[in-house]
């Protein structure tokens, strides 16, 4: 038994957490002991930290398990080439049967590698004789481990096809894995396989038929050896050289005999099977064809070609589609992740025909074939299924239910019955709902934007006991959720903790999937955690590298990531992102801002009518303080006394350009230009509003009692002081700044997309970024959607006066002074 202590910075800002980590090492594995380096904690921050014990078990007999991808990718061999050297094919092909079934198991040893969080003590040590209570306990604990183990196996051929099981009309169009059959016995298929090469080219095409359904009853232990067996590659040699010969229904018995074995997705007799398929489309009919496409999924084979052909069947006879066929359809257009636009928009009058028919898991398979696809899917549409599953939700199954969320997600669907009663229905299933589900369930909370407590809480709770089911993406997609809504649980150092390692023990995984470490570290950014291990790990030029190699635009998360921290962690000392990138992405993100974001109209007419209220535009700047957040600031310097402050010299210089070119640039024309048409207001009146506050420079200050209670406003004009030291018809922006204290202003022009769905709580990002603009001195100043976007249809003097009352804000100018 060897203890180490390691300190690690973990995981917010000033807070540390001691790991004690006890880890058992056999003796006959005959290794050193690796060192173990200590790192001391930054000391600037003088409060006591909070620290924790926790005991890591057994990490050397950590597990990953590797699943093969479901779909392999066929050779294309073509069927005269296939018998030619079908013998050597199969053969080549059969020996490599063994290592494509075998579940491959890789133990980890790499120090990161820890193993699951669970217990908080360290396992007893076996004694030879232990009280029949304690049997009884481990006997129930190994009972509810394998029970939970049980619970979270996911399938992800098998769980899709639940849905097939609620009408006996599916046996005809697809594959029945719980159908009956006589097992037989080892004697018959010696016999049959004894035959085989003693009448080889003389059986009949009924005869190999029959032959192959009799051999894939064979008991399944038997099945691999079948497919190295000399006899069976000669059957199926005669099954491809005869190939025509077969009626349909024979060979689709021979490709369900193919499923039963499991051979090979890249076997020879597959591919003279599927090009044989191809050419007989035609002649088939519906039933048979989703069939076939049935089996071609079960034996996990690509089949481009021929499921091109069959929605080509199916965009001429979609029409006549029964219930069972339409919902097949759409099952294999989800599994062949090929979406055809225009049989998609036909079939979404068929969900309308049929919705109210469909059984709750049917609809939960339309909607998972509809996301597979990335078919897009009308509003209309999308709101009437939801309102099917908002009435029945309770009797639906949560599999179900998570297949509809993953398409509301994908579609953006605020549907708030659905939503709420997600809220009512959804907290008690969580703590038997696998993982991946309950991920998905947090990911479209998220994605919409909708905060509910009690889903998040009842997450929170489950999540630590099931955290080393996650793969990188799950724990990737909890840290992002709960980062995004902003949503920090009862048991937040358990839960931030469990993620934070199981990202560590996932680290391998970041290699291929490097845009679920960047997503987890934003989750975690947003909430002011910043783990120090996996960020230096994330802003390295190998991983940077990674990152640009992506089929993801991923380095505006990094752009993110690394200013963060520049910001927030003063005392970190890992890799930093290059100069270079920070250029680069800030000139991107800039470009996009001024053609998306610079000119939206609540914006426009703020900066307007800022510029008019405090003396022209070297007053206030329209850009982003800080481009990592992608979001605008109005820029306002004011005095400690609360007068203006001009600085922005590149934005007067371009207006007094304009000006000297004979442009007079009045509100009606900017509004003329931006929205395409004129103010409501007389040309003369906007004139003489816009030039009201330079003519009250001479003016003294409003004093700031007066503002007590809300915007004041004087005759017809606001009142504006002018800065100290400046003289009428100077350019206020060069006049020296004569205080050398002031506030720096960010005000925030917010909308509906930097909150959550129907509420004033704030998104992650933008307390990031609210957050990170206070550390650097400024003050926040908000101008709320629910008061800015009212106002923007009254008249001028009420939102000058609204503004007014803003920018100086007595409680502010108090505050600051």
């Amino acid at each position: 038994m060897a203890t180490v202590l390691i300190r690690r910075r973990f995981p917010r800002l000033s807070r540390v957490t001691t790991f004690l980590t006890t880890a058992k090492f056999k003796a006959e594995s005959g290794s050193n002991e690796s060192k173990q380096e200590e790192e001391n904690p930054e000391t600037s921050n003088s409060r006591p930290e909070s620290t924790a014990t926790i005991q890591l078990l057994d990490p050397l007999d950590y597990r990953v398990l590797y699943n093969p991808s479901a779909y392999a990718k066929s050779r294309a061999a073509s069927q005269q080439n296939a018998a030619r050297s079908c013998s050597q094919a199969l053969t080549d092909d059969s020996t490599s049967t063994g290592t494509s079934q075998v579940q491959h198991t890789f133990t980890a040893t790499s120090a990161q590698a820890l193993p699951p969080v669970r217990n908080a003590l360290p396992k007893p040590k076996p004694h030879l004789i232990q009280p029949i209570p304690a049997q009884l306990s481990a006997a129930q604990t190994m009972k509810k481990e394998i029970e939970m183990e049980k619970a979270e196996m996911h399938d992800s051929k098998e769980d899709p096809r639940v849905f097939q099981q609620g009408r006996p009309e599916y046996k005809s169009l697809s594959y029945d894995k719980f159908e009956p059959i006589e097992t037989l016995s080892l004697e018959e298929g010696d016999l049959i396989l004894h035959s085989i090469p003693i009448s080889k080219g003389s059986h009949s095409p009924g005869t190999v038929t029959d032959y192959f359904c009799k051999l894939s009853c064979l008991p399944v232990e038997r099945h691999a050896g079948l497919m190295v067996d000399p006899r069976f590659n000669t059957l199926c040699c005669c099954a491809i050289e005869n190939i025509q010969s077969f009626s349909t229904s024979e060979l689709t018995d021979i490709l369900k005999a193919c499923v039963r074995l499991v051979v090979p997705p890249t076997h020879p007799v597959l591919n003279a099977c599927e090009s044989e398929f191809c050419r007989r489309v035609w002649d088939m009919n519906l039933d048979q064809l989703l069939l076939v496409a049935d089996c071609w999924r079960c034996l996990g084979r690509s089949v481009p070609s021929y499921l091109s052909i069959l929605f080509s069947y199916a965009n001429m006879h979609w029409t006549e589609l029964t219930l069972p066929q339409f919902v097949q359809l759409v099952y294999i257009i989800g599994e062949g992740r090929k979406s055809p636009a225009d049989l998609m928009q036909k079939l979404e009058s068929v969900i309308l025909k049929y919705l109210d028919s469909c059984t709750l898991e049917e609809v939960g398979a339309i909607c998972l074939g509809l996301f597979k696809s990335v078919s897009g899917i009308s509003d209309h549409v999308m709101r009437k299924i939801a309102d099917r599953v908002s009435l029945e939700m309770e009797d639906m199954g949560t599999y179900a239910l998570v297949n509809v969320l993953k398409m509301l997600r994908y579609t953006r669907m605020d549907h708030l019955p659905l939503l709420r009663k997600l809220g009512k229905v959804v907290p008690a299933r969580i703590p038997t709902t696998n993982i991946q589900g309950i991920m998905h369930i947090t990911l479209s909370c998220s994605s919409l934007h909708y905060y509910d407590e009690g889903i998040l809480a009842a997450v929170a709770a489950s999540l630590p006991s099931k955290v080393s089911y996650c793969r990188s993406k799950d724990a990737a997609k909890f840290l992002w959720s709960f980062g995004c809504l902003d949503y920090e649980p009862p048991n937040e150092e358990e839960f931030y903790s469990s993620l934070i390692e199981q990202m560590l023990r996932k680290r391998h995984e970041f290699e291929k999937f490097p845009e679920h470490l960047l997503t987890g570290l934003l989750g975690l950014a947003f909430v002011k955690r910043f783990p120090e291990e996996l960020i230096d790990y994330a802003l390295r030029d190998e991983f940077v590298h990674k990152v640009r190699g992506s089929k993801y635009e991923l380095r505006k998360d990094l752009f993110t990531l690394g200013k963060s921290v520049e910001i927030e962690c003063p005392g970190y000392r890992g890799s930093r992102l290059s100069p270079h990138l920070y250029e680069e992405m800030t000139e991107i993100v800039l470009n996009f801002a001024e053609q998306e974001i610079f000119v939206r109209p609540e914006i426009v007419e703020a900066v307007s009518l800022l510029k008019s209220m405090l003396g022209g535009p070297e007053y206030v700047k329209n850009h982003m303080i800080l481009p990592h957040t992608r979001s605008s600031d109005l820029e306002v310097h004011l005095a400690m006394d609360g007068h203006p402050i001009p600085f922005n010299s590149s934005d007067a210089v371009a207006d007094k350009k304009l000006k000297d070119i004979g442009v007079s640039l009045t509100d009606d024309l900017m509004a003329q230009l931006i929205k395409g048409k004129s103010n409501s207001q007389s040309s003369a009146e906007v004139e003489t509003e816009a030039a009201a506050p330079r003519q009250e420079w001479n003016k003294a200050p409003t004093p700031r009692a007066s503002f007590v209670g809300g915007p004041v406003t004087t005759g017809t004009r606001l009142q504006v002081a002018a800065p100290s030291g400046s003289c009428p018809g100077a350019s206020p922006s060069l006049v020296p700044l004569q205080q050398p204290q002031g506030i720096r202003l960010a005000i925030q022009v917010s909308n509906r997309n930097h909150y959550c769905y129907l509420s004033k709580r704030l998104l992650g990002l933008h307390c990031l970024k609210r957050r990170q603009l206070k550390q650097l001195g400024y003050v926040v100043v908000e101008l709320p959607f629910w008061e800015w976007f009212p106002l923007l249809k009254r008249t001028r003097l009420e939102k000058l006066s609204y503004l007014h009352y803003k920018v100086f804000n007595p409680v502010l100018l108090s505050k600051a002074g």
